[in-house]
């Protein structure tokens, strides 16, 4: 099978960061086209100077990084440095990145990288809001059957919200446009916080990280480090969730996890649920299913695969 190409769509984000550098670490896996950037964890201009730091760790500074949407489509910007810190990486010092943001807008990116491409040969990778994805598929309709696939970080079902009693942030912040995207009859594969929550960095995993010895492992443990006071505090887990990085371990081991094909609807009316994910996971509603909604991971396997591919970079 060659390398399936993918655009990353990405507000890094420590989680972000490590599935970035789990792309970059499998090109034979894994064609990485671009990163477009969107407000969310942190504000845009942060999370475009981020996604250009990864790449410099990685030793890839040939990518392709653009900025995007720097609000949600129809409401203000909320964002999560309590959890990821001011500048979205905290935990590591990093330098500041020397390559360039592309001039191009990261939804035109978008936009011309899939009409460019032969229909059903460009995934697109949302990590964060997905305020790029949707006004893409605003502005160009024509874009959205020519999407093979949508495998995207956000919403639950059982684990139900982790921004607000019944939201998850990456839906929550923009719900206007993940309900554009839940409509658009793309194909979608969701990695919920059913999913992430399972995939937690324990302090044996994160050992592993450091016993790279290389930049790589060495920052990835420290952002790690930093990242699980906050789930540690709410949660009472014992690691810090790595959510993003379950994108890019499905595109490479898709049998590390499992799920259902439901309905997901976004709901956009309530000040109470406002971005909750209504996931039929018991089929009961009637309503057409419209995305693989994944429920579980095999979390040994996934963090042999992390942490195999950064011993590379």
């Amino acid at each position: 099978m060659p390398p399936r190409k993918i655009i990353i769509d990405t507000d890094p984000g420590q989680d972000d960061a490590v599935a970035i550098l789990l792309a970059l670490a499998s090109p034979e896996d894994i064609e990485l086209l671009g990163l477009t950037c969107v407000a969310g964890n942190v504000p845009l201009a942060l999370t475009s100077k981020n996604a250009r730091i990864v790449c410099e760790l990685a030793g890839k500074p040939h990518v392709r990084v653009f900025a995007g949407c720097d609000r949600p489509l129809g409401r203000d910007l909320v964002t999560a440095e309590h959890v990821h810190g001011k500048t979205g990486l905290d935990g590591p010092d990093l330098p500041d990145p020397a390559m360039p943001l592309q001039d191009q807008h990261a939804v035109d990116f978008i936009i011309d990288t899939l009409r460019d491409h032969p229909s059903g040969t460009v995934t697109l990778c949302p990590l964060g809001p997905l305020t790029n994805i949707a006004t893409a598929f605003e502005k160009a309709p024509d874009i959205v059957p020519r999407v093979q696939e949508i495998v995207l970080m956000g919403g639950a079902y059982f684990e139900v919200g982790n921004i607000t009693p019944t939201a998850e942030f990456n839906i929550y912040v923009d719900p206007q446009a993940a309900d554009i995207v839940f409509k658009s009859g793309a194909p979608i594969t969701v990695m919920p916080l059913d999913v992430t929550h399972k995939a937690l960095v324990t302090p044996e995993r994160n050992a592993a990280f450091r016993r790279l010895g290389t930049p790589v492992g060495i920052a990835v443990a420290q952002m790690t480090d930093f990242f699980e006071r906050f789930d540690k505090e709410k949660y009472g887990s014992a690691g810090a969730p790595l959510h993003d990085p379950c994108v890019t371990a499905y595109l490479i081991r898709p049998d590390l996890f499992s799920g259902r094909v439901i309905n997901v609807e976004i709901e956009t009316g309530s000040d109470l649920t406002l971005g909750m994910t209504v996931a039929d996971w018991w089929r009961v509603s009637g309503r057409d299913p419209n995305a693989l909604f994944m429920g579980n991971i095999d979390a040994d396997g996934f963090f042999t695969l992390l942490t195999e591919r950064l011993a590379r970079l």
